[in-house]
């Protein structure tokens, strides 16, 4: 049925829970990875395009630090990619551990996201990290 062991004694490269949450994983690993190349790489396209931010205006220009910000979050995401891929090729028996970092991350979300705040004056429309939350 379900296998809840989150810290299995002996780590192996095995994967004892159903083949769909097995590529439910792969999959949507492979989606955080794209999405934490394109938060690193091309921060401004990011965070303008797909984020919906307005272009901040201010002496001096506060767009490359809010840039070197959104790079460096992508870069944070992408260790945790990388994390998940060594999982994924050799200690498929962690994989329960690391649905529980992703649901907890994505979770935290909803209660962080600041709700009072009214963002839509810094963007143009929902960003995409936000819709669910």
């Amino acid at each position: 049925m379900f296998n809840f062991n989150l810290l299995p004694k002996l780590i192996t490269n095995e994967f004892y829970g159903s083949k769909i949450a097995l590529w439910g994983f792969v999959l949507f690993v492979a989606l955080m990875t794209g999405r934490s190349v394109i938060h690193m790489f091309f921060e401004e396209y990011g965070f303008h395009s797909i984020a919906n931010f307005t272009f901040i205006k201010g002496d001096p220009d506060p767009n490359p630090v809010i840039y070197l910000f959104f790079s460096l979050w992508g870069f944070e995401q992408l260790i945790i990619c990388a994390l998940c891929w060594i999982v994924i090729f050799k200690y498929k028996s962690l994989i329960p551990l690391m649905y529980v970092f992703w649901i907890l991350e994505w979770g935290v979300r909803l209660f962080y996201y600041p709700k009072d705040l009214d963002l839509n004056i810094y963007t143009t429309g929902p960003t995409p990290g936000a819709e669910g939350a």
